[in-house]
């Protein structure tokens, strides 16, 4: 019987038991076990049932057949049911009644087969829904095998999704991947959607598959070698570690798999800017699991409104066409599932308290309640499902000397999606508009930011149980414009302006030690930059380098302590926003695909793109606001071609800071 896990719609109480039903069938089960109107019994082994033959038969086709055919006379009372333990056809009969079912890891697997096998399709599901919420690293191919015997579909794609996106795990801590036949493990490593940073841990799935019985697998090493996309390994990779590895070194039948990877990566290391065709099977990127998002921002002088994506698999960016219909520069964004909501932000007229929602997957833009407050300059966070705003500008009208007179904003508010309301809550210690906010273990992060006079170095913590701002230790730079993160198990604050010049040092917060330190600096300067988490690296973003936007793109990593360039995105931005959208049913529509890019040839600064300045009597990147606001710049064309980036020699994905040079 297929059975669609999307079809699911159930609960587990606290006492184990899965759910599908109402309060009737309790009344059913009370008049089963009082004997009442009982018209059958069905015996098994030793053990005796009795039953109400219409209730049975709701249950189940075959129960159905079996009460209402010619050949069961309504005057026998009794029927047998060889070959089942009793308590497993007990478990079907109390289901029938009551729609729920005690589910145990020593009874699923009977279980199962059995609701299958005598089509009791709720217990089916209660059965495929248990097994798909107990889903880990060590035995999700173990549950794809076994819905695959049963024709569970849903629980099957269920389980495939699950282990391909966490296939590092299930290949370095799985015994049952060990226990995978040569088709099954090709079908695996081969897939688009392995979710693997890097090619280099195929390979390494695939000697673990080998060595668990070398004698009788190392003769498929030809088929399995041909899963790993060579092309896309670091040449260090592949000089350093698959061409010299035991198994691929003495064995002739790879050869010409080393060969022809040998020779493209000395054609990319030739090249000055490399490119090549994607779709050929060994270059071809996967289908990344993780999307990352810019929208908005400042360029060529005005706000736009423009989205990119990130695919991290090709290293690409993405001209998306889902734009929204107000452009904003100086606004935050968060992502709640597949729900990216702006928050804020500025038009060159005017501050916002209004929002925006973009749903990823029907592309559609809507308008969400709006704050209590204008907030441009707004630091905004996601805890607990909810969406904070903090802090910020209101732009109000000059006073009659031309300068901005209202103070930055100490306020904040809470906004919950389900009741589409914002809430204020507890002001903060410090004003500050510019700043940068994270969240850690249950508590709001913000630091930096400008006050209206002076560029912050302090940083503040927000406890939610008890409405409570509280002041940590102070960074060790004034930083407006910053870039703040969590990442790895501390609080990063990156870039930003510290009141004369932007700057490319960044820190990191421990919060069990109260204690900055420094990280090694980043390779351009910039403030107001996006910032985020993906492939458990730190990525900045475009910004603000002092003297134009930039659309440079840097990430790090925490495990090698270093910077590495990545590819710039397709326009000069700052003031823009980020995030990181999972598990897209339709992911495709925002990956790299070479047709979409083949025409463009450099990335230009937006049209009529100013070279920012900074006048004497301002303070912060808030200076851009009055700037600019005043212009009126001719609508730019999102249609300038712009190129792809070249990639390094050394590594058709990354390059590091400490051995190359940036464009700007």
């Amino acid at each position: 019987m297929e059975m669609d896990i999307e079809e699911f719609d159930l609960e587990s109480g606290g006492d184990g038991r899965f759910r599908n039903g109402d309060a009737l069938f309790g009344m059913l089960a009370e008049l089963r076990q009082a004997g009442k109107f009982c018209d059958a019994v069905i015996r098994v082994k030793n053990q005796s049932y009795p039953i109400h033959r219409n209730i049975m038969s709701s249950c189940s086709p075959y129960f159905k057949s079996l009460f209402t055919s010619q050949a069961f006379s309504t005057k026998k009372k009794e029927i047998t049911i060889p070959g089942l333990p009793a308590e497993i056809v007990g478990i079907i009969i109390d289901f029938a009644y009551t729609r729920t079912a005690k589910l145990t890891p020593d009874n699923i697997e009977i279980l199962l087969p059995v609701a299958d096998q005598y089509h009791v399709t709720g217990l089916l599901k209660l059965c495929c829904e248990y097994l798909y919420k107990s889903l880990t690293h060590e035995n999700c191919l173990g549950i794809l095998r076994f819905a695959q015997a049963h024709n569970c579909k849903g629980l099957e794609k269920a389980a495939l999704r699950y282990t391909l996106k966490n296939f590092n795990r299930v290949y370095t801590l799985s015994n049952e991947y060990l226990q995978l036949n040569l088709d099954m493990v090709c079908s695996l490593l081969s897939s688009h959607q392995l979710n693997v940073s890097c090619e280099e841990y195929v390979f390494d799935a695939v000697c673990r598959w080998v060595d668990y019985n070398p004698s009788m697998r190392k003769v498929h090493m030809k088929r399995l070698l041909a899963t790993v996309r060579l092309g896309l390994l670091p040449s260090a990779v592949f000089e350093g570690k698959v061409k010299v590895h035991r198994l691929v070194l003495n064995n002739p039948e790879v050869q010409s798999l080393i060969a022809d990877t040998d020779a493209f990566l000395a054609e990319l290391d030739k090249s000055e800017e490399p490119d090549f065709d994607m779709s050929l099977p060994f270059v071809r990127p996967r289908v990344p699991h993780e999307i990352l998002f810019v929208i908005g921002g400042w360029s060529g002088g005005r706000p736009i409104k423009m989205v990119e994506t990130y695919d991290t698999r090709a290293d690409r960016w993405v001209i998306c066409k889902s734009e929204d219909s107000t452009p904003r520069a100086y606004h935050g964004v968060v992502a709640i599932g597949c729900l990216i909501y702006v928050i804020g932000g500025f038009d060159a007229t005017e501050c916002f308290n209004s929002c925006r929602v973009f749903d990823a997957r029907t592309k559609i833009w809507s308008e969400i309640a709006p704050m209590n407050n204008k907030r441009s300059y707004v630091s905004v966070a996601l805890l607990d499902g909810m969406i904070y705003a903090m802090g910020g500008f209101e732009g109000p009208p000059r006073n009659p000397s031309g300068v901005i007179s209202s103070p930055r904003l100490r306020s904040a508010e809470r906004f919950i999606p389900k009741a589409n309301q914002w809430t204020l809550i507890a002001n903060m210690r410090e004003r500050r508009s510019d700043a940068s906010a994270t969240t850690f273990q249950g508590e709001i992060y913000i630091c930096g930011g400008f006050n209206g006079s002076e560029c912050l170095c302090s940083a503040e913590v927000y406890n939610p149980k008890t409405d409570q701002w509280t002041l940590i230790p102070p960074m060790s730079t004034r930083r407006s414009g910053v870039g703040v993160i969590t990442y790895n198990g501390a609080i990063y604050a990156v870039g930003g302006f510290d009141g004369v010049t932007r700057t490319n040092t960044a820190e990191k917060y421990s919060p069990s030690d109260r204690l900055w330190s420094p990280i090694p600096d980043m390779y351009n300067t910039r403030s107001n930059f996006g910032i985020e988490v993906i492939d458990d690296m730190m990525f900045v973003i475009g910004g603000f380098n002092g003297e134009t936007t930039i659309y440079n793109v840097e990430c790090y990593d925490s495990q090698s302590n270093e910077w590495y360039n990545a590819t710039d995105m397709n326009l000069y931005k700052s003031a823009l926003s980020a995030c990181v959208v999972r598990d897209l049913p339709d992911v495709r529509d925002y990956v790299y695909k070479k047709a979409d890019c083949e025409d463009r040839d450099q990335p230009l600064l937006a049209e009529g793109d100013p070279v920012p300045a900074t006048s004497s009597g301002a303070v912060g990147q808030d200076n851009q606001l009055v700037m600019y606001s005043s212009e009126v710049e001719r609508a730019m064309s999102y249609l300038t071609p712009s190129s792809l980036p070249s990639i390094s020699p050394s590594s058709p994905m990354l390059t590091s800071s400490s051995s190359s040079t940036s464009s700007t």
